[in-house]
């Protein structure tokens, strides 16, 4: 019984594995949802999503580089100072291998940065553009 209990754990863990996230998947995803093929996803936009500057809660201007840095191989940090791994995938293998995480960090960052969530096309972008941050 034991033996059929661990079995069945392994098997499982491996099937969960197996199934992970990839930042393809979520391009993939994004741009079903976005009605687009994958190919029309478009890193220049994801880039200028990165970059550009709006007006943020406290007035001031701030862009997703504003926390993560101009740099997405490199580190962030919050505005309370807590460090942000770094967003390319190149950088951080672990990026975009979770969809509650993926999801949670889409919707809190647009929120604070564009003051409105992110549409799936502007997602898939995002994405295109740090996967192929080399």
């Amino acid at each position: 019984m034991i033996k059929h209990i661990a079995w069945t754990s392994l098997l499982l863990l491996s099937a969960s594995a197996a199934a992970a996230d990839t930042p393809a998947s979520f391009m993939a995803r994004y741009a079903q949802q976005a009605g687009v093929a994958v190919t029309a996803l478009s890193p220049a936009r994801g880039e200028a999503l990165y970059r550009s500057e709006h007006p943020g809660r406290s007035g001031g201007a701030q862009s997703c580089a504003s926390c993560h840095t101009a740099n997405p191989k490199q580190a962030g940090q919050t505005r309370v100072g807590k460090r942000i791994e770094p967003l390319a995938p190149v950088a951080n293998p672990q990026r975009f291998t979770d969809a509650a995480k993926v999801e949670k960090w889409f919707r809190r960052n647009c929120m604070d940065v564009l003051q409105r969530e992110c549409s799936a096309q502007e997602k898939g972008d995002f994405i295109a553009w740090l996967n192929q941050v080399k």
